[in-house]
């Protein structure tokens, strides 16, 4: 936001230099990025008119001027500008002079012609950046009065950086409010008055956009001159502003943009077809813009059209074909609120960025359409004339915003900033910033204008409060130390106890990015439940993740291409998938890849295998304390996981992760050796922990019988060990796979497995009877299900 400094100090009473008022700003949240002195030291310059010019007798590119500077005989002055001609007015600065920049004017001989001053451009003034030529001044300039006093200077502009919560101050005086409320002042802004209505002409306007476009002002104007210049004091503070004068409606649309922060836009009416229909384009629908550019738009664009043709998109850019020209004489000029969610993104989604859609994507005063119609209309007549016809309106009432009070309590806003405020001083400046104030028991209720969205929580005016009364009067104060240490709950494990059990085991941790791209998930077979990113930041990082596992193989092969030869990482995050709202869940996951143990004299190097990686997730189970709570199966893989060497594991029965060799056709794929493993865990259940339980040493003895069954090969042990548990219940201590085996004497496509049953009870000392009937029962509920036959 970029704008005079003389401007701003109409607006508000300031009672302060302008050093001091930048620094205020600042403090305030306001932050002045740049502040430019404009038209300092111009004494000696006055208003001239150029009376006559000839050539120089020695110099092509030179004029000898007689110029008329009001003090009765004509100075020769010798001017090199390519607009120096007879009859313009200009800026002369007389002998004695000291311009900007250290410029001191003497009389001087140019080639041998005399010359008494200069003639000046914008920026030999100091007040512009143009040096193409001579700084013409308005046909009615005084001739001999001082050039500061015509163009009200000295001036500063004075640019700010505002973040984007503060589209209020996108306007001057939306920014008046907060200056009147860091100096003790008050806004002197009229109220704004109606138009007089002299003309009668009418268009329709029909709102088909629903909550994006609640609401519609527009006015046709009749008859105005289109070659009327813009009057001197509109155009300086455009220029002070950083924008260019063009014509008279466009000067009066962009002034009102930045005096109220409400952007306008005329069309010329004799263009018009029918009514003003504001409304969504259709998919592939194409306009050409006013810079000549011709873009194609999808539904997610607002649109000004009228029944026949697209107009312009709508918060961004007006439409060509309807532009107002130097022969338009008759306009449609219109006002209009849109939600900030139908223009976010647009202007970049064009590859453009203009002065509306920066104010409508942050927020624009929904109650300003009507002021800032009436306030165009009544400059544009004053500088053009013609006949303004009715305000049009069509809005839905029920889409619009609407203000809502907020409680601010006493005793926090004391809490937070650590000092007390005087009850008086807050509701001074919440008066001052434009806000309702409420006086309750435990503090106040503010109601903020329709300008100010970003007031939504209590905090939001605890901030009001700390930027306007000062941060630099706010104490600092050491913190007291004092902290509420959370305690982990016993029942479950601490996430860094996983990391440094994984850390123990030579991995090391890795952290990626949660967004990934579709082109990925595609190599891996992963589509479904997938959760888009409305705006990425490219291509490459459009989906947030589904699995852990994509982003650290890409830090595998990333490591691998760098000659890292065995890469043992893991990665604790969280993965997301479709739902509403989209559901996140914490997540393990490990890949590994090279030798099994790292390069060493005792033990001869060996490819990492499965059991490998087993091994280390049966000593992240053992930190649980209940490992017969898991399980491992050899059926229900995913599509990405190697189906002779991959795993599901379950707790309780339900399936908490995978684990294996990477599917040889996605190693290929990833340009991937055969040897990477992987394991993908939801973290949750790896956390739960069996609380320690004191118990009295057994009294009685334990029981040991071993039996051998033979079972087919495919069977789990993880089944048997489950039917053999369910038997025997809380009479099994203990269940011992001893020996395994597979050849002469068992029959093809089985096994023989070897446990111990090892029996106790508390209360006595089981009997050989007892043991044989534990016996039978784990036999009988192997046979049933798990195919077993007993051994001899």
């Amino acid at each position: 936001m970029k704008f005079s400094e003389n401007w701003l100090r109409e607006l508000v009473e300031i009672k302060a230099d302008r050093a001091a008022l930048a620094h205020a700003l600042t403090m305030a949240g306001l932050e002045v990025e740049e502040l430019t002195p404009l038209g300092e030291n111009l004494s000696g310059v006055v208003v001239a008119e150029i009376i006559g010019a000839q050539k120089h007798p020695e110099a092509d590119r030179l004029q000898v001027c007689k110029v008329d500077a009001g003090s009765g005989e004509p100075l020769q002055i010798v001017c090199g500008a390519p607009n120096a001609r007879i009859g313009i007015k200009v800026p002369l600065a007389t002998v004695g002079a000291n311009l900007p920049g250290g410029i001191a004017i003497k009389a001087a001989k140019l080639r041998g012609v005399e010359s008494f001053g200069m003639l000046c451009s914008a920026k030999e003034l100091g007040i512009d950046n143009d040096a193409s030529g001579l700084l013409e001044l308005s046909s009615d300039a005084p001739v001999g009065r001082p050039l500061a006093d015509y163009l009200g200077l000295p001036d500063a502009s004075i640019e700010l950086k505002l973040t984007p919560n503060r589209p209020d101050c996108l306007g001057l005086v939306g920014l008046a409010h907060d200056v009147a409320a860091l100096f003790g002042s008050h806004v002197k802004v009229p109220a704004q008055a109606e138009a007089a209505v002299t003309g009668a002409a009418c268009r329709g306007i029909r709102l088909d956009a629903g909550a994006d476009a609640p609401r519609y002002l527009g006015r046709i104007i009749e008859g105005f001159d289109p070659t009327a210049r813009t009057p001197l004091w509109l155009a300086e503070r455009l220029r002070r502003a950083g924008l260019r004068p063009i014509s008279a409606v466009v000067d009066v649309t962009n002034y009102v943009m930045l005096e109220l922060g409400q952007p306008l836009h005329a069309f010329d009416n004799d263009t018009l077809q029918g009514d003003i229909v504001v409304r969504h384009a259709h998919d592939g629908e194409t306009l050409k813009l006013l810079d000549g550019s011709e873009v194609k738009l999808d539904t997610g664009f607002l649109l000004i059209a009228d029944e026949k043709k697209a107009l312009a998109v709508a918060g961004v850019m007006g439409g060509y074909d309807s532009r107002v020209t130097d022969a338009t004489h008759n306009i449609f000029l219109e006002s209009a609120h849109f939600a900030p969610a139908a223009i976010m993104g647009r202007a970049r989604k064009l590859g453009m960025h203009t002065d509306a859609s920066h104010r409508f994507e942050r927020g624009v005063d929904p109650e300003l359409p009507r002021r800032a119609l009436e306030r165009a209309t009544e400059l544009l007549l004053a500088i053009a004339g013609g006949k303004a016809g009715p305000v049009l309106v069509a809005e839905n009432p029920s889409d619009l915003p609407k203000p809502a009070a907020v409680g601010l309590r006493r005793a926090r806003l004391k809490r937070v900033l650590g000092v007390e405020v005087a009850d008086a001083e807050v509701a001074r400046i919440f008066t001052a910033l434009g806000m309702q104030v409420e006086t309750t028991a435990e503090g106040w209720r503010i109601t903020a204008p329709s300008s100010r969205f970003d007031i939504e929580r209590e905090e939001d005016l605890v901030e009001e409060v700390a930027r306007i009364y000062g941060y630099d009067r706010i104490p600092t104060h050491i913190p007291a130390g004092e902290l509420a240490l959370a305690i982990d709950p016993e029942a479950r494990l601490n996430e860094l106890a996983v990391r440094e059990q994984l850390a123990a085991r030579e991995y090391y941790e890795a952290v990626n990015l949660a967004f990934v791209s579709h082109a990925l998930l595609a190599k891996w077979g992963i589509g479904e439940k997938l959760v888009p990113l409305a705006n990425p930041l490219s291509a490459d990082l459009a989906v947030m993740r589904p699995s852990l596992l994509p982003g650290l193989i890409e830090a595998l092969s990333h490591n691998r291409a760098r000659q890292q030869e065995r890469v043992r990482l893991f990665e604790i995050g969280r993965v997301f998938g479709a739902g509403d709202p989209p559901v996140e869940t914490p997540s393990l996951a490990i890949v590994a890849s090279g030798h099994a143990r790292a390069e060493q004299w005792g033990e001869a190097a060996r490819p990492l295998d499965f059991f490998d990686l087993k091994g280390d997730l049966d000593a992240l189970i053992a930190w649980g304390g209940e490992p017969q709570r898991w399980s491992v199966h050899a059926d229900g893989l995913p599509g990405w996981l190697h189906p002779g060497r991959g795993a599901r594991v379950a707790r309780d029965g339900q399936t908490a992760g995978y684990l294996g060799a990477l599917h040889p056709q996605l190693a290929k794929t990833l340009d991937l050796g055969p040897d990477v493993h992987v394991l993908e865990l939801a973290l949750e259940p790896l956390l739960g922990r069996r609380l320690p339980k004191a118990q009295p040493v057994p009294r009685f003895p334990a029981v040991r019988r071993d039996i051998a069954v033979d079972v087919p090969e495919q069977m789990a042990w993880s089944q048997i060990e489950q039917a053999v548990r369910s038997s025997l219940g809380a009479a099994l201590v203990e269940l011992r796979l001893f020996d395994r085996y597979s050849g002469k004497g068992v029959e093809a496509g089985r096994k023989s497995l070897a446990m111990g049953l090892i029996l106790q009870d508390a209360s006595r000392t089981l009997t050989d009877d007892d043991a044989d009937h534990c016996v039978r029962n784990a036999v009988a509920a192997l046979e049933m299900s798990c195919e077993a036959k007993l051994r001899g």
